[in-house]
């Protein structure tokens, strides 16, 4: 089983890398997320390995949390690999830590490929693991997103509406989430 790759970058594209490790050279499929988080040299992925009949295939992430969050969902009965790359592609395991916290049925059908049914499943199964998702996620940005959420739940905002502005949101510190949070508010 390959937990993780060390290596200089080949190529790169938005769904996949080429990791170059002491002369072999492997594919590595990745989120959004982490494509927009690399550079083009040096890399270190934590990886997930998948073998299938047909294949063997390589799925790799910048963070722990993130990898986290996509083994626990391939063990959920009809989202496969392409499903949870979807879901890390489209949210931080922060933001959607906030999602399944709020039970937010639209935040997780906002990613391709997930419909009503499946939304439900996953919220279903997942619940419970926001906290296991944030206690794993770095404990400053899980804090400011929770403080961010209060501060804007103490203005009036619904808790729902709440979620899905701050899943949207790219800062990571408390002021600049709640700044953020507002202006998508607004137009909510």
């Amino acid at each position: 089983m390959i937990v993780g790759l060390k290596g200089k970058i080949e190529h790169k594209e938005p769904s996949f890398v080429h990791v170059d490790v002491n002369g072999v050279v492997y594919e590595v499929f990745i989120s959004l997320q982490t494509f927009s988080a690399i550079g083009n040299d040096e890399v270190k992925l934590y990886t997930s390995h998948i073998i299938r009949e047909d294949a063997q295939l390589l799925y790799g992430f910048l963070e722990i949390s993130e990898k986290k969050l996509f083994e626990r969902l391939i063990k959920i009965n009809g989202v496969g690999p392409k499903v949870a790359m979807a879901i890390c592609s489209t949210y931080t395991p922060a933001q959607f830590a906030v999602v399944i916290n709020n039970k937010d049925m639209n935040g997780v059908k906002k990613v391709p490929g997930i419909g009503p049914k499946s939304a439900g499943r996953i919220l279903v199964e997942l619940s419970g693991f926001d906290v296991e998702l944030v206690s794993s996620q770095n404990e400053e940005v899980s804090q400011a997103f929770s403080q961010a959420s209060e501060a804007l739940e103490s203005l009036g905002f619904k808790k729902d509406k709440i979620s899905k502005a701050l899943a949207k949101c790219s800062a990571d510190d408390t002021a600049s989430l709640v700044k953020e949070g507002l202006k998508l508010l607004q137009t909510i």
